[in-house]
């Protein structure tokens, strides 16, 4: 199995647009980053190209605004980073990133709440 390649922050934002918003022309995913902050029209556009050089995304040049397309599944990304920060950070230790994560204070009640929900059910398959 090849390991995909691993997107940079600038590149994830970009990739959470098209999984959100589906396949994006450059001004569409521009216009959606400057929501949040200001984003030139060419630093989305260079990034893009970097990311299809990487294979991160397809760019269907059928028409002429070109759409740009993610290559990479959200759940398989976010899994993979995961396991990078999980080694990288925590030692492989689930329970202290899910210590760290949870000590922040940033949790919601319906989030600890499904948390907890996760947990019964995890429990259950390992009887």
């Amino acid at each position: 199995m090849q390991i995909p390649p691993k997107p940079t922050d600038a590149e994830l934002e970009i990739l959470r647009v098209i999984w959100q918003h589906g396949s994006s022309t450059v001004r569409q995913i521009n216009d959606i980053l400057n929501e949040k902050k200001t984003v030139g029209y060419t630093t989305t556009l260079k990034l893009l190209q970097i990311m299809t050089q990487k294979e991160i995304v397809r760019a269907d040049k059928s028409d002429r605004s070109h759409v740009y397309t993610s290559l990479l599944k959200e759940e398989e990304t976010q899994l993979h980073l995961m396991d990078q920060l999980l080694q990288a950070a925590f030692g492989g230790s689930a329970k202290k990133l899910v210590m760290q994560a949870l000590g922040n204070g940033k949790t919601s009640q319906s989030e600890l709440d499904e948390i907890k929900l996760l947990i019964k059910q995890l429990e259950r398959g390992a009887e």
